[in-house]
């Protein structure tokens, strides 16, 4: 038995691909000094690093604008705040869904209690909204959309596209929630345009925690900075900056962090001009061993190669292929059973990450996660997952939750075998 069998991807993913390790570590060591803040060398090219890993970034989403509108937030509850707190500041109407996190319902409920209208719209009993729904339930003060696109709890992910053309067509901004789904789901900003897409970069991006950003994609929001101070620019004037990125950043950035996702960002890269090289790869999950692919990634400052948001795809589709076989697996073990009942994941073929919840019938979530870690080293969460309002539709709310399971890129077949048969004993017991 290993010491850990870790199922709890979709509240960080872990461990990190080794390349992410190594390069914070040097980077660190050597170059990790405040950017943009004098002229010396060292400054400039932690600068450098900067920019280079705002550029990689926009061309991973495939955002064609200014890349300094991609600003680094310290997590996606900071971008979400900053950006439903600006758009939001004087009231209107705001429409959302149940399968929102508390990072978006929390602040939304804070701001209907100074006069902001606020509309959730329910999603079916897998986790889906109805984008008819949807549009029927905005206003003529309607001002923000806001969408979780991948649930943290059946990860169910929401029609994007579809949710992207009513907000054109009715000329409102959508502010989407990307925790679940940045790093395994292909987005698009050029095809499918958002407005404001809100990003972590501890989970499917593969950088440490501490680190997050907000793509502010439509230009013709301006969006009013959360705190004011040090940019290193304008030091003479007392008002703060109005250019991006500074507009929205004060003070001091997570530099290393920010080294961790430039060297993820590489990773992506690498390991998609590897696998278009051998197109089978992308067939066979087995013909490739991603979790072992361990390039050297040196700090790299050149603008990003045309391909990198095409290499970067091919990636993020054999990564969320990937999890989404182990999914399927536990789902296939686990759904005959009479003491276990699957969240959701009922329809076939709908788009969903690799997150799924159980119930067991005789034992509450949380003395099942116990169970699991102490009898099984399992590492899974039990709970409410920060997502009370999706929980209170799937009938969980007032027993404890559910417990979540999440695979990963670095999980193994034996590590999913072990998993089943810890659930199926429990189950039987």
């Amino acid at each position: 038995m290993k010491d850990n069998y870790f199922f709890d991807n979709a509240s960080t993913s872990f461990p990190k691909p080794e390349v992410v390790y190594r390069f914070m570590d040097s980077f660190a060591r050597s170059t990790a000094v405040n950017p943009g803040r004098s002229g010396y060398t060292l400054s400039v090219e932690s600068e450098q690093m900067v920019l280079q890993t705002r550029r990689m970034l926009a061309s991973f989403f495939n955002y064609n604008g200014d890349p300094a509108r991609i600003v680094f937030t310290q997590n996606i509850t900071d971008s979400l705040n900053l950006a439903l707190q600006s758009i939001l500041r004087d009231g209107g109407h705001v429409v959302t869904t149940s399968m929102e996190h508390n990072s978006v319902l929390r602040p939304l409920t804070h701001m209907a209690k100074t006069g902001l209208e606020l509309t959730h719209v329910e999603a079916d009993a897998d986790g889906y909204i109805n984008v008819d729904t949807l549009t029927s339930a905005c206003r003529h003060n309607t001002r923000l959309i806001v969408v979780n696109h991948g649930s943290n709890v059946t990860g169910a992910v929401q029609p994007l596209q579809e949710i992207s053309a009513v907000c054109r067509n009715k000329g409102i901004p959508l502010l989407l929630d990307t925790a679940q789904t940045a790093g395994v789901v292909p987005i698009d900003l050029d095809k499918t345009p958002v407005d404001l897409l809100a990003f972590t970069g501890h989970k499917g991006l593969f950088g440490p925690m501490g680190i997050g950003g907000l793509v502010v994609a439509n230009s013709d929001l301006q969006l009013n900075p959360a705190r004011v101070g040090g940019t290193g620019v304008d030091s003479k004037d007392p008002l703060h900056p109005q250019i991006y990125p500074y507009r929205l950043e004060a003070g001091t950035l997570a530099v290393p962090a920010i080294a961790g996702l430039h060297a993820a960002q590489q990773w992506f890269a690498l390991l998609g001009k590897e696998l278009n090289k051998h197109p089978s790869n992308m067939v066979d999950n087995h013909a490739f061993d991603i979790a072992g692919f361990n390039p050297a990634i040196e700090l790299d400052t050149a603008a990003p190669a045309k391909n990198h948001q095409t290499a970067c795809a091919t990636a993020q589709l054999a990564i969320g292929r990937h999890e989404i076989t182990h999914i399927d697996r536990i789902v296939n073990a686990l759904v005959a059973h009479p003491a276990i009942r699957i969240l959701g994941q009922r329809q076939v073929g709908l788009s969903r990450v690799a997150t799924m919840s159980i119930v067991m019938k005789h034992m509450p979530a949380t003395m099942l996660a116990d169970r699991l870690d102490d009898e099984h080293h399992i590492c899974v969460r039990a709970g409410l997952h920060c997502a009370p309002m999706a929980h209170q539709q799937l009938g969980t709310d007032e027993s404890e939750g559910a417990l979540r399971i999440s695979p990963g890129v670095f999980t193994t077949d034996d590590d999913v075998e072990h998993l089943i048969n810890a659930l199926l004993v429990l189950a039987d017991s």
